[in-house]
């Protein structure tokens, strides 16, 4: 059997060593130039310029505020949102909870998309109609706190065993707008309605 040297054996406690020990947090906070790093819920000590110790601690609030170019909404800030270019002057905005409810806000650079409405419905369910879920819609409008309203459908789609329930509502002028889009299965209404809740409460459009 091939012996390793002690030298070599040194040499890869040490290579090793650092990874092994080293945890990589979320966040850097900085004080007075002098930086650590830090995870949320979690305290730490820092020396700052002048000898001065100081105990920090990173505490995550319940929720935040998102900003796109024209809205802005309030939602959990343990729940990212997502930011994707389409092309065509088109943003999308996504936030999925882990039960698969998701918000989706797409912003318009050179077109009033309010008329989308039902082509957009049509791309989200589709896939379910042809495998056979019925699909029912109704017009529906969103007031929101500053008096701007969104019109557009509210649908539910229905297989055997589950449902799903759909809003899909715009807001525009003459050459951009919004399209503001919800979805929530119907056995996670109780637990996650209050996150769809909170979006359109805290909605703000600023066209």
């Amino acid at each position: 059997m091939r012996m390793v040297s002690a030298a070599a054996l040194t040499l890869i406690a040490l290579c090793a060593g650092p990874v092994q020990a080293e945890d990589l947090k979320a966040f850097k906070l900085t004080i007075d130039g002098v930086t650590v790093d830090i995870d949320p819920g979690e305290s730490t000590s820092m020396t700052l310029p002048g000898g001065r110790k100081s105990k920090v601690t990173l505490e995550r609030n319940d929720f935040a505020t998102f900003s796109g170019g024209d809205f802005s909404f309030v939602h959990p800030s343990d729940i990212s949102v997502t930011k994707t270019d389409l092309g065509e002057n088109i943003t999308q905005y996504l936030m999925a909870s882990a039960l698969g409810t998701i918000v989706v806000v797409q912003e318009y650079g050179k077109m009033n998309p309010v008329s989308l409405n039902q082509l957009m419905l049509q791309e989200m369910t589709k896939e379910s109609v042809q495998a056979g879920a019925t699909l029912t819609q109704e017009p529906t409008t969103r007031k929101l706190a500053d008096g701007k309203e969104l019109t557009g459908i509210k649908a539910v789609v229905k297989t055997r065993t589950d449902t799903a329930d759909f809003e899909i509502v715009g807001f525009g002028v003459a050459d951009r707008g919004l399209l503001f889009i919800t979805r929530i299965a119907g056995e996670d209404v109780a637990t996650e309605k209050p996150l769809i809740d909170k979006f359109w409460q805290s909605l703000k459009v600023k066209l």
